[in-house]
């Protein structure tokens, strides 16, 4: 019996040590991977800066994504699609839906909990919070004009009028939208915003 109860001890230790190094991995680990995926994205963003403007590929990075209300070090590349590989590289924008600055519904899907969380504390934003967004053209800056909690089902949110799929879009907005709660994918958490100013690339202040 004493066997069998130090050999179940100590199956159940290696079982929590297991545990634990996964979940160290999915705060940490993934979050590394998503860091150096960040680098080449941004570095990417820089010379294309530079270039002549084309075509934005999938996987491409697509825009940099400031908040200030998140700190002054809230920083990231927008990658071109939200499919599981592109999302483990950054925030996503999901194709067909309108890029930055145009007549439409900007919409960015990014993790909570996990490969950097670039999405973790969106939940903190107040209306009029701005949300900046440069591109290889311009600076755009949004504002924060609300927040809802939808099921996953209700993709009306990331419709050109968001909630209104049946109307034509007459102005430039921006959707966050996330998993919620944190460590859960039951519903989704979803920010508004509409454009509020434009900087022309000589205009903008670095």
């Amino acid at each position: 019996m004493r066997a069998m109860l130090r050999a179940a001890s100590d199956l159940s230790v290696t079982a929590g040590l297991i545990v634990l190094l996964f979940c160290a991995y999915l705060l940490w680990g993934t979050g590394s991977y998503t860091a150096g995926q960040q680098m080449l994205l941004q570095r990417e963003f820089t010379q294309k800066e530079k270039a002549e403007l084309g075509p934005i590929r999938l996987g491409g990075a697509v825009a940099m994504l400031r908040i200030p209300r998140l700190g002054g070090d809230y920083r990231y590349a927008v990658v071109e699609g939200v499919d599981a590989d592109r999302l483990r590289m950054g925030p996503g924008h999901y194709p067909g839906t309108a890029m930055p600055g145009k007549i439409g519904n900007f919409v960015l899907s990014g993790h909570r909990t996990t490969y950097a969380a670039p999405f973790n504390r969106i939940d903190e934003l107040q209306p009029g919070d701005p949300l900046v967004v440069d591109t290889r053209e311009a600076r755009y800056t949004y504002r924060v004009t609300g927040t809802r909690i939808v099921d996953p089902t209700e993709l009306g949110v990331v419709a050109p009028v968001p909630g209104r799929p049946d109307r034509k879009p007459a102005k430039a907005m921006i959707t966050f939208v996330t998993c919620h709660p944190e460590y859960s994918a039951a519903q989704r958490l979803i920010v508004f915003g509409e454009l509020d100013e434009r900087q022309g690339r000589r205009e903008r202040p670095e």
